[in-house]
């Protein structure tokens, strides 16, 4: 049984920041991928940004040059630090953790947490 736990969502006025947190804990042998979907009021869910086992990174052309994301892989943790934020960023943040197991390979979905961006 796996978990990602996720941190750092909130309240914050345009152009602020927000780091936000994903742990993966549990029986793991190996994660691939990590990263960070959102869930915008009302749309679709979108990719936002991720991150390999070996540091490679992708983000999604909205967030390029406002978004970081890092990953600690000795403790199993990503970070999305999010600058400039802007309304249109608010959303529900979800975290995702591609583990491969010798079992089989499969994806994991955390919780989500809230991210508003309003004056």
């Amino acid at each position: 049984q796996v978990q990602l736990v996720e941190s750092g969502g909130g309240l914050v006025q345009p152009g602020g920041s927000l780091r936000l947190s994903c742990a993966a804990s549990g029986s793991i042998f190996r994660i691939n991928d990590m990263g960070w979907h959102r869930q915008p009021p009302g749309k679709q869910r979108e990719l936002v940004a991720g991150v390999n086992s070996d540091g490679s990174t992708h983000y999604a052309d909205a967030v390029k040059g406002r978004f970081t994301i890092s990953r600690d892989n000795g403790k199993n943790t990503i970070y999305l630090q999010m600058n400039s934020l802007k309304p249109e960023d608010t959303a529900v943040y979800s975290c995702y953790a591609a583990f491969e197991e010798p079992e089989g390979d499969y994806d994991y979905w955390g919780q989500g947490t809230q991210v508003t961006v309003s004056s």
